[in-house]
């Protein structure tokens, strides 16, 4: 009898996503761990791994992972993304903003990043390029409660909080477990009373 095959690179990476997919980011790690024992320097493996980290909020090693890949590829729009979301998570808005917009600028149009990238420039005092830029990523993909979330509060901060307080009801509706936009959805319904009384 002889050895058991072992799986092939490809087939470990389409396991790796799709266990991502279905947020068992743990698990997928451990695949893509596999991957790389095999080839340290494979940087599709290394993307999904920077991906999945950040996931888990693991970012010290999500930041790790993605700049090992730009080392490789400076062409990595998920890496730059990777970076841009472990500065924003450590408020460091300039270097969020830099890393999202070099992400953009290499696929265009990506929802995520847009939403992302607005997040951080509202952040980051540019205020009304950050509402462009996040009803952009809205208008490509209406049915997101992240982006509804993020537009909402950036709308309440506007001065907004009828426009704020309908964005984040739709959020609410399309995603009734989320935390956040629950808790949005509450405090904004307290001011518009407020205001109201």
């Amino acid at each position: 009898m002889g050895a058991k095959k072992q799986p092939s690179r490809d087939r470990l990476l389409e396991e790796a996503e799709a266990l991502r997919l279905d947020g068992e980011y743990s698990e997928a790690i451990a695949v893509l761990e596999q991957v790389l024992a095999a080839n340290p320097d494979d940087t599709e493996a290394l993307e999904e791994l920077a991906d999945n980290e950040l996931s888990l909020e693991h970012f010290d090693r999500a930041e790790r992972a993605a700049t090992h890949v730009l080392a490789l590829d400076v062409t990595s729009s998920a890496s730059h993304y990777v970076l841009g979301c472990v500065a924003s998570h450590r408020d460091d808005w300039k270097l969020a903003c830099t890393a999202l917009k070099e992400a953009n600028a290499l696929s265009p149009n990506t929802p995520e990043i847009l939403r992302c990238l607005g997040w951080a420039l509202f952040n980051a005092e540019k205020e009304t390029e950050g509402m462009v830029t996040l009803e952009r990523s809205l208008n490509l993909e209406s049915e997101n409660p992240l982006t509804l979330c993020d537009l909402g509060v950036v709308y309440l901060k506007s001065g907004e909080p009828e426009k704020a307080k309908a964005l984040l009801k739709r959020a609410l509706d399309m995603d009734p477990t989320s935390s956040r936009a629950r808790e949005c959805y509450e405090m904004i319904s307290k001011i518009v009373e407020k205001a109201k009384s």
